[in-house]
C-alpha cells in the first residue's frame, strides 16, 4: 500500500450494466429481475431509471415496468456518484493492516467498493481485504488486512469480540438510565431487506447485545451516544435503538419520517468512530496491537456543535 494519507478515487456519470434473463424469470415483471439480481437498485432508483429511459430491453429503451422473457437482455445505464473530489482518509497503517475512514454511500465489499478502491492502490504482493463490515450509509472506521495471515487473526478476534466496536449515534428522545446494557434478539428477513426486534427468544432470532452511554443531552429532544455492540448483526444498532424508543436521526428504514424532515436528514446519523483492542492471548503477528485504540481524530467536533446536528 503507497504510505499516503490519502487515496484519490474517480468515478464516471454512468456506468452500464447487463442482465440476462433466464427462466426463472420468464415471463415476470422487469422490476422483479432488476430489484433480485441487483441488490444496490432499490425501487425508487429503478422507477427514475425507467423514467430518463436508462433501461434498454434488447436494445430498445422502456419506459415502463414491462413483461420480460428468457434470453431477452437487459441493459441498465447507473448513475455513478461524483466521487472525483472525494478521498478515502486512512486513518492508521502498519505492516499488516490497514483502518480508513468509509464514507457515506459506499459499501464495504462489492462493485466500485471500498475495497475495491484500495485494492487499485496495492503495492504488489499485498492482498487487502476487509476484517468486519459496516452500513452503506454508516460512516467511520472500517479494518483492512494486508495478508492471509492478518486476515485470519483479525476475523478471529472480531468473532471472539476482542475488539471492541464503538459508534456515535444522533437519537431522538434522550435514554434512561444514562448508561445500560441490553441483550435482545433479532430476526433477519431477506426478502424484505429489514430486521425486526423481540425482547424473547422466537425460532428464527438470534441473541444480540447492545450497550450505549449518553454523551450528551441535547436540544430539541436529541441525544449523542457512545454505542458499543458484543454482536455484529445486520443493522442492530439502528434496529435495536429503535426498537428500544430512540430512532437514530436520518434513518430512513428505521427512523421516523416526520422526525427526519424535521431535523433536515435523509442519511443515518450514525458513525464508527473507535476500535480498541483486547486480546485475551498471544496473537502471532498481531499481538502489538493488544490494548491499541484507533479513534477518528475529528470525532469531539462531532459532540462540540452547538447545533445539535451533524452536517454529512
Amino acid at each position: 500500500m503507497k504510505s499516503l494519507a490519502y487515496f484519490f478515487f474517480f468515478g464516471y456519470n454512468k456506468c452500464m450494466e447487463k442482465l440476462i434473463v433466464t427462466q426463472k424469470y420468464d415471463n415476470k415483471k422487469l422490476s422483479k429481475i432488476v430489484l433480485d439480481e441487483r441488490k444496490e437498485i432499490h425501487y425508487p432508483l429503478f422507477c427514475k431509471l425507467l423514467r430518463k429511459k436508462d433501461i434498454k430491453v434488447n436494445g430498445k429503451r422502456v419506459n415502463k415496468d414491462i413483461i420480460v422473457h428468457e434470453k431477452d437482455e437487459i441493459t441498465l445505464y447507473l448513475p455513478e456518484e461524483k466521487q472525483e473530489n472525494k478521498i478515502i482518509q486512512i486513518i492508521y497503517e502498519d505492516n499488516n493492516i490497514l483502518v480508513v475512514n468509509k464514507d457515506v454511500g459506499i459499501e464495504v465489499t462489492g462493485k466500485n467498493s471500498l475495497t475495491e478502491k484500495l485494492r487499485a492502490q496495492c503495492k504488489e504482493g499485498e492482498k487487502i481485504n476487509p476484517c468486519h463490515r459496516i452500513d452503506r450509509n454508516t460512516m467511520g472506521l472500517v479494518v483492512f488486512a494486508k495478508s492471509e495471515k492478518a486476515l485470519q487473526i483479525m476475523l478471529e478476534k472480531f468473532k471472539k469480540h476482542e475488539i471492541e466496536k464503538h459508534y456515535l449515534a444522533l437519537v431522538y428522545g434522550v435514554p434512561n438510565p444514562k448508561s445500560k446494557r441490553i441483550k435482545s434478539y433479532l430476526f433477519k428477513d431477506n426478502k424484505k431487506a429489514r430486521v425486526y426486534i423481540k425482547d424473547e427468544f422466537e425460532k428464527g432470532y438470534q441473541p444480540i447485545i447492545t450497550s450505549y452511554t449518553v454523551l450528551e443531552k441535547r436540544k430539541d429532544n436529541t441525544a449523542l451516544l457512545d454505542v458499543e455492540i458484543e454482536t455484529g448483526r445486520t443493522h442492530q444498532i439502528r434496529a435495536h435503538l429503535a426498537y428500544l424508543g430512540y430512532p437514530i436521526i436520518g434513518d430512513g428504514k428505521y427512523g421516523k419520517n416526520e422526525i427526519n424532515r424535521k431535523f433536515r436528514q435523509n442519511t443515518q446519523l450514525l458513525w464508527a468512530y473507535k476500535l480498541k483492542f483486547n486480546f485475551q492471548k498471544d496473537s502471532d503477528i498481531l499481538t502489538y496491537l493488544n490494548s491499541k485504540e484507533i479513534i477518528l481524530p475529528d470525532w469531539q467536533s462531532l459532540i462540540n456543535r452547538s447545533d445539535g446536528l451533524w452536517i454529512v
